[in-house]
């Protein structure tokens, strides 16, 4: 038998790649590659929207969207042990927003503040979520140092439903991405104005990573979201409400049939740490903010979403829940 040599992980000192929070670790975290790795720890799809927005009489390290659910996420950052100043900002934060994802950031979590987290998601309804990570540095011989992020408290229920827009955050100046979102729908609108299909364009655009239409039903809809960190774009069906775990059992029931009639097959997520679901497909390399791809982009979503608006309304209409 053949023995490898294995390396050996050494701890790196956060402050000997991190000189600061403001300066190092926060742009550093702003970058799209690791706001992915951030975002994957979380099980959250994260899109930036701004560093150092004033919210309230603080201004948050990072502002970013829950691509899927449309809420804030609002990151805080310490390279040290967490303290009470930074507590009270979280708290100054959540009492100022109407839905807020709170991610604190710190490279030790004392047991009071770990413990104050855990109460926080206890306490609050399904519109606020607190989550607490430890970051660290690690390294094999002389390779560049690894991030690791360790959750160290989390939300009771990890995936929530739609959350309003939180009031308390200035909006009459919006972002590039923002606006490339609202134009980017209207476009949308006018392709599928131009097939005359089930699905009518008359829908107002909105600045934000989603669209739904709808297929004559409550708590349903046929949409598409964008994820311009991916550079992907997706076609579905969302199911959301009290009843929306049976509409998928019994949707998914007559999947042989639907994905034969679509001529195309479908991404059945149940999505099961929340009561929404949904049915999908998805088109990679597909850069939203690269206006030029947009004629191939949202032709692909038209031709889906009005297919699977055929295909899926009759059923819809005829479920017995």
């Amino acid at each position: 038998m053949i023995s490898q040599q294995l390396g050996r992980l050494e701890r790196v000192d956060l402050r000997d790649i991190w000189v600061s929070e403001a300066t190092s670790f926060t742009p550093w975290l702003a970058k799209p590659e690791n706001i992915t790795v951030l975002g994957e720890t979380l099980n959250i799809d994260l899109e930036l929207e701004a560093q150092e927005r004033a919210v309230g009489p603080f201004r948050a390290d990072l502002l970013c969207k829950d691509i899927n659910t449309d809420r804030w996420v609002l990151i805080e950052n310490q390279l040290e042990r967490t303290d009470h100043t930074h507590l009270g900002q979280l708290l100054t934060y959540a009492s100022g927003l109407e839905a807020v994802t709170i991610v604190w950031i710190a490279a030790r979590f004392t047991e009071e503040h770990r413990s104050t987290l855990d109460w926080l998601n206890k306490i609050t309804n399904e519109s606020f979520r607190f989550f607490g990570l430890e970051v660290e540095l690690w390294r094999i011989g002389s390779s560049p140092a690894a991030p690791k992020f360790n959750i160290v408290s989390k939300p009771n229920e990890w995936s929530h439903s739609v959350a309003k827009a939180a009031r308390a955050i200035d909006d009459s100046d919006q972002s590039d991405t923002k606006l490339m979102q609202a134009k980017y729908w209207t476009a949308l609108n006018t392709k599928l104005e131009e097939l005359s299909g089930p699905i009518s364009g008359r829908r107002k655009a909105q600045p934000q990573s989603w669209i739904h239409y709808s297929i004559g039903r409550t708590h349903m809809g046929i949409g598409s979201a964008m994820n311009t960190q991916k550079k992907q774009i997706r076609a579905e069906l969302y199911l959301t409400g009290p009843s929306a775990k049976a509409a998928f059992a019994i949707l998914k029931g007559q999947k042989a049939d639907i994905e034969r009639e679509l001529g195309y097959s479908l991404e059945w997520q149940e999505l099961p740490e929340g009561q929404d679901s949904r049915i999908a497909i998805f088109l990679n390399d597909a850069d939203p903010s690269d206006e030029v791809d947009w004629p191939r982009q949202l032709g692909w979503l038209a031709e889906h979403l009005n297919g699977m608006h055929r295909i899926f309304a009759p059923r819809v209409r005829d479920l017995k829940i």
